[in-house]
């Protein structure tokens, strides 16, 4: 074991933890796993640019009573620096992964010691109900305590500041200034202000669903269809306790709940993974959808602010919708809609991530609407909201992640808004004698197919950060000429933020925070993108090909063709 290691380890065992844990790490070391202790202290838990996340359990390396208190200690340094003559608040809630309520009530105890005013939500809430209650209450800040859709071993907390985003530059590199100061446990302040701590609850639930009922633009399709089929699961998350409802209030009076995905629980024990972009999570909805005869499946993951879809084929059976022809589809919808109702002007705005489907800017542009691309991250998608307020209207966004927003109220990807939006599109689509499948077939035709496919590299431990950032290298250093027969004319680095013409050698700057993310675009329109994850130990590498919208050929052989050509790209990168 590396001497620093060891080091890290003794500073722990000697300092004012609690008994029980210092008992607790002695028996790990006496049990001799080296392994498992190389990785719980080998580096700090990083607080990154959106907050802290990483596996539960003690040392420096996981997330645990001190590491939630370092960082939330330096967090309350910084907002006593910035605000010395006012009175800050934070609003915190969290989701229902195992500990989260104890993590939300050690930041509420820190906040409130170091005389901070706390806003805590009395029982697990949505990941976007705590953006909105940001500027609901007039906070600083806020935290939501969640690890996403993360394995069970994960927790993790996200920070926003006072717009109800997730914090961006100045703010984020300045905390994590503050957070690397706490270098003691003796410097963190636990002893709780209890008069400084406030419990909320329905009062936000009802204001935020007031807000979400401004968007419907089709109440005459819900009326229609008010009896759509729609099969709802929250996957043991926060789902549970507003879509719903949410539902309900648009006008829809046939929701059938996962019963056995119901109950909120942080060891999720019917799914492998809590995420609704993977099918095996779903497969209680889809099977109780096709039991019943749905329109339409529904799945959030554990914070709700992501949610995948599944609709009904011609057949009888359902396919379920990639996060990009989620998004596709509701851009289209709104901009449509919007523009039946006469509500564009010419000063409306979409935005996507760099590694979402071109498709969202092509149907932007057919509108007249503008369409922006930010990095992954919605926190960047929000941040551009920011800039652009009063001068120009947003009207949706999102990315490939199945995170998606309409609407500015909320500052991050909102699951709640987007299933109630998405039953809606679904009830239109209906009320017009379609299904979403052949609403997506039209979009295509007009368009031009689209295929996308992530393919995710698990890279865990040390070995595997060198491994990820070995793999960039080589990339960046040696990078294809060609991919599935065609010449890659841009190579784009948002790391140094170039954009080069690798035919003519013309070199552009990009006007992008630097970001370790790699972009290969070929003259045919194919899109290669590739980013190590921020959150976890994985690379990503994100595929997209297109084919005009002239193609003589059907949409499954088009499909078919397209896979094939993804395959090919997937092979000659080795990563079949």
């Amino acid at each position: 074991m590396e001497e620093n290691i060891k080091t890290t380890i003794d500073t722990w065992l000697n300092s004012n933890i609690d008994e029980a844990d210092k008992a607790a790490l002695k028996e790990l070391i006496a049990n001799g796993n080296e392994n498992e202790l190389v990785d719980s202290f080998y580096k700090d838990l990083e607080f990154g640019t959106g907050g802290l996340r990483g596996v539960m359990g003690l040392g420096s390396n996981r997330m645990n009573k001190y590491t939630v208190g370092s960082a939330t200690q330096g967090l309350a340094n910084y907002i006593n620096l910035q605000f010395p003559n006012e009175e800050a608040s934070v609003a915190i809630a969290h989701d229902s992964r195992n500990n989260s309520d104890f993590f939300a009530q050690i930041v509420a105890d820190i906040l409130s010691a170091n005389g901070i005013k706390v806003y805590l939500f009395e029982e697990l809430r949505p990941t976007p109900e705590l953006s909105f209650a940001i500027r609901a209450l007039n906070c600083k800040s806020g935290i939501v305590v969640t690890a996403s859709h993360n394995p069970k071993e994960y927790n993790g907390y996200k920070v926003y500041w006072d717009d109800g985003a997730q914090i961006i530059a100045p703010h984020d590199t300045k905390i994590i200034e503050e957070v690397r100061k706490i270098t003691s446990f003796d410097q963190i302040n636990f002893s709780a202000n209890k008069s400084l701590i406030q419990s909320i609850g329905k009062e936000i639930d009802d204001q935020y669903l007031a807000e979400m009922s401004k968007l419907s633009l089709s109440p005459e399709a819900i009326k229609n269809q008010s009896d759509l089929s729609i099969v709802f699961s929250p996957i043991h998350g926060t789902g549970i306790t507003l879509v719903p409802r949410a539902l309900e209030q648009f006008g829809f009076n046939n929701v059938t709940i996962i019963e056995e995905q119901a109950t909120p629980d942080g060891n999720f024990p019917t799914v492998v993974y809590p995420n609704p972009e993977e099918e095996e999570a779903l497969t209680l909805a889809l099977n109780k959808a096709k039991q019943i005869g749905a329109d339409l499946v529904l799945a959030t993951d554990p914070d709700a602010d992501r949610v995948g879809i599944a609709i009904k084929t011609e057949t009888g059976d359902f396919e379920l919708l990639s996060g990009n022809q989620t998004g596709a589809l509701l851009i289209y919808y709104l901009c449509l809609k919007w523009k039946e109702n006469n509500k564009l002007d010419g000063n409306q705005y979409v935005v996507k991530t760099v590694v979402t489907t071109e498709l969202i800017k092509d149907i932007a542009t057919h509108f007249g609407v503008e369409c922006f691309d930010t990095l992954t991250g919605f926190k960047h998608i929000a941040g551009l909201i920011k800039k652009l307020e009063g001068q120009k209207t947003f009207i949706g966004g999102g990315e490939e992640s199945y995170g998606y927003l309409i609407g500015d109220f909320v500052r991050d990807k909102d699951a709640i808004a987007s299933c109630v939006m998405i039953a809606e599109m679904t009830a239109w689509a209906k009320d017009n004698d379609k299904s979403l499948g052949d609403l997506l077939e039209e979009v295509y035709s007009q368009f031009g197919m689209y295929q996308e496919d992530l393919v995710s590299l698990t890279k865990k431990g040390k070995s595997g950060a060198e491994e990820i950032q070995e793999m960039m290298h080589q990339f960046r250093t040696n990078s294809p000429t060609s991919l599935a027969n065609s010449e890659i004319e841009w190579l784009i680095d948002y790391q140094n933020s170039t954009s080069k013409n690798l035919l003519t050698g013309q070199t552009e700057k990009i006007d992008f925070p630097a970001s370790n993310v790699l972009q290969f675009i070929t003259k045919d329109g194919s899109k290669i993108s590739m980013r190590p994850s921020g959150t976890e130990p994985k690379i990503k590498f994100y595929m997209s090909v297109r084919s005009d919208s002239d193609s003589d050929r059907s949409f499954e052989d088009e499909k078919k063709s397209l896979f094939n050509k993804i395959e090919k790209i997937k092979e000659e990168l080795n990563l079949s």
